[in-house]
């Protein structure tokens, strides 16, 4: 490798045979003349035997400079010049590969890989050894170890097989694993680093000192806009649900998009965030009815696929709805007195109350129910279904009052002593009694215990053994205010005063309030939620890419005993997901941490840094090899020139003309910007070819070019369609009838079709065309609020002016399901959207619809990079939901180019006995 700045040569050695120039324009500078005809006499075979002396005639020096030229850029591509050239390892001992594996090394794994790969094919030319070494915790809980000396080949298998962990690379464990590392010569070390501090901040810069005692070090990181995002535990305030999204760099403004996920992967609501210039944390606002929000299992960032993106929400992110029961039409004409009064202006800010009956409330979706004094004694049917409704993890709320104090009743947290304790007036001793302090075990630890909160009458609850356990609030002098006891899955939870200002003046005071709602959050929402003890075996697990699976065997139960137990710290065996059961799960989140997010900074000097992006080499060797082609053709069109056409047979002379056209219309590489019309009807007729809307986005493009080529190679695998590499088309300029399907991803970023563009997609359409039109969005039911969605208004602006047949749902008879496998679903990259095609009455090309339009996002799921690994995560179903989305664009596909061929009669058999019928 010799490298000389911006141009490097792969095979400099080559370059030698520049010195042979020289000789080649002697050789070329003598032409021998052009043979003439001439008609004589077989007699003059015998004259003039002894022929004259002739002086060739020399080639003009521009014709020898061209040749020359053809000569020299043969030799420079064979050198395989490029640009941007890696530089050559330094030192003489082996190349030390660094690879940050930890969650956020997973945004952008392909770009790393490529890196690597890049690095080892380097090292494989210089006949260097490689020591691999990774940054994060193995799955085992192994720390991190240095591989011994490998072969480039070798290492190239071990860094191919890597994947990202789904908890925080540990940069301290991985330098006390080079202390005993020892190299022979000095060795080039690279860092593929995730471009993240790790928790400590002083780890990087140690962590490289430990680098650079082994030689030069290289850091390559993704810039400020490529970091890792994390979301955060989303907030309660009020009735509305704040997401959170953290960022390391604070660096000009961005936005975010998270999504609130449901069961089966439908997206329930949308969210945008916006950071502002200099801010690091960014928060949005989410509104939605309780029974919509409870539904919600997960957040996640849209277009990021790590396990730092994604949220699990369990009962504790649950909307709690409030049932209180009514209390008599009296007590309601005298708020003031009233107890639901002061409940109601208590909870109304942050939760859904609900008011009715004790029976009418029980025959609905509850978490808490509220049972004030004045509500009455419940009748026995009521009391069984209280108690049942508590085993299932319902929670009672109950308020001491005159009623109480004479009837008692059997759903109490302790026994009561007959009547109340009067604590102030003319007949007692006593004062009015202040709050004490709230212990640490308390649901209230924490709150300020205000002085002006005092407690005049209450009731008393029996001594027992187990009372101070049960005690969650007393007064200043002992005695219990709030007690609790756990009832199957439930609680009961008792005010040992009333509710409004005839025992105390706790219900006017701010505190009432915070202690209503530690105790809501006591609650286990609408459904059963976590145990109440002991340890939480593994569910589901999320890996590094942020997606659900089964949990590796060396996972272990989460909780046990002791406040350390309940939250171990996310890691190789505690790793995010869900754990317990499906009734009685508990979500384990990286966000849940208080991880702090911040570049990389503060590393010793020497340290080379540099981005992916910035490491791109090119090879100009398929440039140089081609315009030597065309230049020997040109020169052999002078030639003939020279010598005459006229004196040529006429075959030679169009073939030559044939053979100098075919190599001016050669492309010169794969980045050439423009092609003729020619060259793109003959690209686009020799094989078949899928075909995209170019849509002037380019990462939506870069998606769908991608998510086109992983669809082709499955179509090469699977079915007999040799289809070729998949091919962008612009609408206005570009012949739309070479392909038979086109995908149409939908943005808010194009612009409207022009008259030409719409009179091109009107034709298609009308003459056998179908499209597929992609909102890309986790739901095509967006309309849940009476609101359409963005990619809908989008769809509708770019689609005014065309003929839109009549839509419905895919009907589960229709050609689509079976025209290759058979299903039912039609899964991306996203789950649970609708697929809507064009009315069987409606269609009259063959039986195929021209128009289908979805929001699934299928080549988000389609999508493959160089070495053929997926590119996006997906949601909520992983390889399985991968494996889906593969099998429906085979099926559009063959549904495309066969038509209705499997709605013949003749396939019915087949289909029974392969559906079991």
């Amino acid at each position: 490798m010799l490298n000389l700045g911006i141009i490097g040569f792969a095979q400099p050695w080559l370059l030698l045979a520049l010195v042979g120039l020289p000789v080649l324009w002697f050789l070329l500078r003598v032409t021998p003349p052009a043979p003439r005809l001439q008609a004589f006499p077989a007699i003059r075979l015998l004259m003039g035997l002894k022929a004259p002396e002739e002086t060739p005639a020399r080639t003009p020096w521009w014709l020898l400079l061209l040749r020359l030229m053809v000569a020299a850029l043969i030799i420079l591509g064979l050198a395989q010049p490029l640009v941007n050239p890696s530089n050559a390892l330094s030192g003489s001992g082996p190349l030390v590969l660094v690879v940050d594996d930890g969650w956020a090394a997973a945004r952008y794994w392909s770009e790393r890989l490529t890196a690597a790969e890049r690095l080892l094919a380097q090292a494989e030319r210089e006949e260097r050894q490689v020591i691999v070494l990774t940054t994060a915790a193995a799955p085992g809980g192994e720390q991190p170890q240095p591989s011994a000396p490998l072969p480039a080949g070798d290492a190239r298998s071990l860094v191919q097989a890597l994947k990202p962990k789904p908890w925080p690379a540990d940069r301290a464990a991985a330098a006390a694993a080079l202390r005993d590392l020892t190299v022979e010569g000095s060795a080039h070390v690279v860092w593929l680093s995730d471009g993240l501090e790790s928790a400590d901040s002083a780890r990087s810069p140690e962590f490289a000192r430990a680098l650079q005692r082994l030689g030069r070090l290289d850091v390559l990181s993704d810039g400020a806009g490529g970091l890792s995002r994390m979301i955060l535990s989303p907030e309660s305030q009020g009735l509305a649900l704040l997401p959170r999204v953290q960022r390391a760099s604070g660096a000009g403004e961005d936005s975010a998009v998270v999504l609130s996920i449901g069961e089966g992967g439908r997206v329930i609501a949308r969210s945008e965030l916006t950071f502002a210039a200099g801010e690091t944390l960014a928060t949005s606002r989410l509104e939605l009815p309780a029974e919509l929000r409870n539904r919600i299992e997960r957040m996640h960032i849209e277009g990021e696929s790590t396990a730092g993106a994604v949220m699990l929400l369990d009962e504790r992110w649950r909307r709690r709805p409030v049932g209180m029961v009514s209390v008599s039409p009296l007590d309601e004409a005298q708020p003031l007195l009233s107890e639901t009064y002061y409940l109601a202006r208590a909870l109304e800010p942050f939760t859904e109350l609900r008011r009715g009956s004790l029976k009418e409330l029980l025959q609905r979706e509850l978490a808490v129910l509220i049972l004030p004094d004045g509500a009455g004694t419940p009748e026995a049917e009521d009391v069984t279904r209280l108690a049942a409704w508590l085993e299932e993890g319902g929670l009672l709320l109950r308020f001491a009052g005159p009623h109480l104090a004479e009837a008692g009743g059997s759903l109490l947290p302790v026994n009561l002593r007959g009547g109340d304790r009067i604590l102030g007036g003319a007949m007692t001793w006593d004062s009015p009694a202040r709050l004490a302090p709230f212990h640490q075990a308390s649901p209230f630890a924490g709150i300020e215990v205000p002085g002006e909160v005092l407690v005049e009458q209450q009731v008393l609850a029996e001594p027992s053994l187990d009372l101070g356990e049960k005690t969650w609030a007393r007064l200043s002098d002992g005695t219990p205010l709030v007690t609790a006891e756990r009832r199957g899955s439930g609680w009961i939870v008792l005010f040992h005063t009333t509710a409004n200002t005839a025992w105390s003046n706790l219900a006017l005071s701010g505190i009432f309030v915070e202690m209503l709602q530690r105790v809501l959050n006591v609650s286990q929402g609408v459904a059963a939620g976590n145990a109440a003890g002991g340890a939480l075996a593994p569910l589901e697990t999320l890996d590094g890419f942020g997606v659900l699976g089964t949990p590796p065997p060396q996972v272990l139960a989460l909780g046990g005993e002791g406040a350390e137990a309940e939250d171990p710290g996310v890691g190789p065996q505690h790793p995010p997901g869900y754990y317990g059961a499906k009734s009685m799960r508990r979500a384990h989140n990286l966000g849940d941490q208080g991880l702090t997010l911040q570049p990389i900074g503060g590393l010793p000097s020497g340290v080379r840094l540099a981005d992916y992006a910035s490491v791109r080499e090119s090879d100009l060797k398929p440039w140089l090899i081609a315009a030597a082609l065309v230049l020997a053709l040109i020169d052999l069109l002078i030639s003939l020139a020279l010598r005459g056409f006229s004196r040529l047979p006429r075959r030679r002379a169009a073939a030559g003309a044939a053979l100098l056209l075919a190599a001016l219309a050669l492309p010169l590489g794969d980045g050439a910007s423009a092609q003729s019309d020619d060259r793109r009807a003959l690209e686009a007729t020799l094989s078949t070819r899928l075909a995209y809307v170019s849509t002037g986005v380019p990462h939506v493009d870069e998606i769908s070019e991608a998510g086109l080529n992983g669809l082709t190679l499955a179509l090469q695998r699977r079915t007999s369609v040799e289809a070729g590499p998949p091919l962008a088309v612009e609408l206005a300029s570009d012949d739309l009838s070479f392909f038979p399907l086109l995908y149409w991803p939908i943005t808010n970023q194009q612009r409207p079709l022009s008259e030409i563009a719409r009179r091109k997609v009107g034709d298609y359409l009308k003459n056998g065309g179908t499209i597929l039109f992609d909102l890309r969005e986790a739901s095509a039911s967006q309309q849940m609020f009476g609101q359409m969605s963005r990619g809908s208004e989008a769809l509708q602006r770019l689609s005014e002016g065309l003929e839109i047949p009549k839509l419905v749902p895919v009907p589960p008879d229709h050609v689509l399901t079976k025209s290759f496998y058979l299903m039912q679903v039609f899964p991306g990259r996203f789950a649970g959207g609708t697929l809507w095609v064009e009315a069987s009455e409606e269609n009259v090309n063959d039986g195929v619809a021209s128009i289908l339009v979805g929001s699934n996002d299928w080549a988000g799921a389609w999508a493959v990079d160089r070495l053929g690994h997926p590119i996006n995560a997906l949601v909520p179903g992983g390889a399985q939901q991968r494996e889906m989305a593969y099998r429906f664009g085979v099926n559009l596909v063959m549904y495309a180019l066969t038509g209705n061929y499997k709605a013949d009669q003749v396939h019915v058999p087949f289909i029974l006995e392969r559906l079991g019928q």
